[in-house]
């Protein structure tokens, strides 16, 4: 197994995790101990966030779209339209400003869609093809511009802009069903999760980063075969990235300057529950901690139905509590902040999507108030949907 010079820190701190309990890891590593009965506690997103609401202008019907927010910088909203390829680019204001598709098999075409970045100082648009071997640049105008080719032998699980000059990614060809093989079929040793921090330039391997996994398949078995497993294994963050190792119950914080930080554990750990459960990554804004708890039922057959528990903690006092946020303009409904359930934005953004449907029926029910109601109001039946930006303190 090729080793780093984070190698030997990191191998110490998994083993320091493993062999004590959460009293005894360090008390700057937060801990929460799924065996204690955290009390629900009711937030307005108001109350702890900026919140405004942004809708993407379809008077032009090149610009509707089935798709996500994939960047929101100062200036610019991009969506990626995942079924049609299209990636689209707006104002701020929400007006249209430009788009393309380079749907292909040609040279500087992609075949689908997985992840979309876009840097505007140098208008470089970094597109990932679904568990592609390549990265392919264009500029906002849709012209190819260079291909980035990843390391040998791996595929992009996710990946991120980390600073000016490199991106970090997941390699998804080191989960072993990829090829086939269970996981209860290999060794611990052979069980890795790499990250590789690469040039934007070139390609370039920067930095290779290895987690230990246990040999645990975080997912459901269907006849006796494995079939799947929902694991969030990297998050967009302002100090680096945060890495989820949810074997172990342990998400680290990979800065820029290279350091690894265990900054996140659960107790029990995911092999020690009946049945299973795991912490999938969570999402740091402000002064709060939005943490995801899977728990692994065997008789789903479908994954996406895994039940979820939703906490937060507060930074600050240390107090963890189970989820429950409210928007005043939108009676009834609650939302959640997790890897899943939105995506972030700059550093302390989290956007939901609202479902225009829902909201004409909301309004319908009189159930939406404010600035809410007022753009609702405006909004033909086959719009595109309504972001709710928050910007935590």
């Amino acid at each position: 197994m090729k080793t780093t010079p984070v190698w030997n820190s990191i191998a110490i701190i998994v083993i320091t995790i493993f062999c004590l309990s959460c009293r005894q890891i360090d008390i700057n590593v937060p801990c929460i101990d799924l065996r204690k009965n955290y009390s629900e506690k009711e937030f307005l997103l108001t109350d702890i966030a900026d919140v405004t609401y942004l809708h993407l202008n379809s008077d032009d019907e090149d610009y509707l779209y089935r798709g996500f927010i994939s960047t929101l910088t100062s200036n610019t909203v991009v969506i990626v339209d995942y079924w049609s390829g299209n990636i689209l680019f707006f104002n701020k204001d929400g007006t249209p400003k430009s788009r393309f598709n380079r749907k292909g098999n040609g040279a500087g075409e992609y075949r689908s869609l997985s992840t979309v970045f876009y840097e505007e100082d140098a208008d470089d648009v970094y597109v990932s093809p679904f568990m592609g071997t390549r990265i392919l640049v264009y500029s906002s105008e849709g012209k190819f511009k260079r291909e980035i080719s990843l390391p040998q032998g791996t595929r992009i699980g996710a990946f991120d802009s980390f600073d000016d000059t490199s991106f970090f990614f997941y390699d998804a060809n080191k989960e072993p069903m990829r090829d086939g093989r269970d996981y209860k079929d290999l060794p611990a040793s052979n069980l890795i999760s790499p990250f590789y921090l690469i040039s934007k330039k070139d390609g370039t391997v920067l930095d290779y980063v290895e987690l230990p996994m246990k040999p645990i398949f975080l997912g459901i078995y269907y006849k006796g075969e494995p079939l799947s497993s929902i694991i969030t294994r990297q998050i967009k963050y302002a100090r680096g990235v945060l890495l989820c190792n949810p074997e172990n119950d342990t998400v680290f914080l990979y800065g820029k300057d290279r350091t690894l930080t265990p900054v996140l554990h659960k107790i029990p750990l995911a092999d020690a529950t009946d049945p299973m459960t795991y912490l999938n990554c969570y999402v740091d804004l402000g002064g709060f901690q939005f943490i995801e708890i899977y728990t692994v039922r065997q008789g789903d057959i479908f994954p996406g139905n895994f039940p979820a528990k939703y906490y937060m903690r507060n930074k600050k006092t240390g107090e963890i509590f189970r989820q429950k946020l409210l928007l005043p303009d939108y009676k009834g409904k609650e939302f959640t902040i997790s890897p899943t359930q939105g995506m972030c934005g700059s550093e302390n953004d989290f956007i939901f999507e609202l479902d225009l449907l829902e909201l004409k029926e909301a309004y319908a029910q009189n159930r939406l108030s404010g600035k809410l109601k007022e753009l609702v109001a405006t909004l033909k039946a086959d719009d595109n949907n309504v972001y709710v930006i928050a910007e935590f303190k």
